[in-house]
């Protein structure tokens, strides 16, 4: 057996590395060990990116780019995900990829002639990323600001939100996070800095965009985002600590559904937490917005929640004119665990 020197999560968080059997950890070396592979593992340490996106980086063509990512994606030292035509890539984040990927990308000089060229190529990237989104945004501004002056404010919803999940200072750690619908990534820029890990889903390519670029904006390395359906997670049940579904189940035609499969993949004393508007009758947001539905009432979400094995613990209101948002809180109970009782709050606007 081998025993690899710490990896750098395990050093943040002070857990013991795991023993690795030699054969895994020499083939993973033997695939690292070329100049680019190195560049490439040091640089997805930094975040996902796509081939395209990578080739700029390390000033090198895509074809010889793509050979080296099939190499570490063989070896289990990087993750691939497609979207649409293009594939994101960056670390694997389990089993011994992750952990000889993480210690490799850990030790690597950054400072280094090849790295440092390598990073000032990143920022320039991430810059186009933050132009694309701001391009997005002026074109869409619009509609959003008509919507949110209609609703409660945006940062007592999300410092409710906050609180209900990671205690009342704000800081207790939540695990690996999803965010479902995520949208202009808001929850992961917000939540993402008390996660371990972080991922988003969104049907839409464009909000992947503006998606990436708050990671980028957060200094999120350890998140990511993917294409993928809330109906069908790209996920094995029990891979998260903490779901979150803020602002979606008014655009779907099956929330109900929607909140199964979070339910599905939270692992036993996991959380979801959902943000939505309590019923109105703003019909023009179904025209204008694409709002299948005007809210939700508080009792057929929780129904929602008990009918997928999650216990409701919590409900706030916080008022708005006319929209007033709700926010639930459940848990999917570990075997044995007492029922706990529905806490209810009004929150008012600071």
């Amino acid at each position: 057996m081998y025993m690899t020197p710490k990896t750098a999560a395990n050093v943040a968080d002070g857990e013991s590395p795991r023993a690795l059997p030699a054969p895994v950890v020499l083939a993973q070396l033997r695939a690292a060990a070329e100049p680019t592979r190195l560049r490439l593992l040091s640089l997805l340490a930094e975040g996902e990116f796509a081939v395209g996106e990578i080739a700029k980086i390390l000033n090198q063509s895509q074809p010889r780019v793509s050979r080296h990512l099939k190499l570490l994606a063989e070896a289990g030292l990087i993750e691939r995900t497609p979207e649409g035509a293009w594939v994101f890539h960056r670390l694997a984040r389990a089993g011994a990829g992750g952990q000889v990927a993480a210690w490799l990308a850990a030790i690597l000089d950054t400072g280094a002639q090849a790295l440092a060229e390598d990073r000032a190529r990143l920022n320039s990237v991430r810059k186009e990323r933050t132009r694309a989104a701001a391009a997005y945004f002026r074109a869409n501004a619009k509609n959003w600001d008509s919507l949110r002056r209609m609703h409660a404010d945006d940062a007592e919803v999300e410092r409710t939100l906050v609180r209900l999940l990671a205690g009342p200072d704000g800081r207790e750690p939540l695990g690996e996070l999803l965010d479902l619908g995520t949208g202009t990534g808001r929850i992961l820029e917000l939540l993402g800095p008390l996660a371990s890990r972080c991922e988003g889903i969104d049907l839409s390519h464009d909000m992947l965009t503006l998606a990436r670029a708050a990671l980028d904006r957060a200094g999120l390395a350890h998140g990511s985002v993917r294409y993928g359906d809330l109906y069908r997670l790209p996920h094995a049940g029990g891979a998260f600590d903490v779901a979150v579904i803020h602002q979606v189940l008014h655009f779907l035609v099956d929330p109900a559904r929607a909140v199964a499969e979070a339910a599905r993949v939270l692992r036993p004393g996991g959380r979801l937490a959902i943000a939505d508007f309590a019923p109105h009758a703003v019909e023009e947001l179904r025209a204008r917005h694409a709002h299948r539905r005007l809210g939700f009432a508080e009792s057929e979400v929780l129904g929602w929640c008990r009918e997928a094995g999650l216990d409701p613990l919590g409900v706030a209101h916080i008022p708005g004119h006319p929209l007033t948002v709700t926010l639930w809180l459940a848990r999917k109970p570990k075997a044995g665990e007492p029922k706990p009782a529905l806490a209810r709050w009004t929150v008012r606007a600071r």
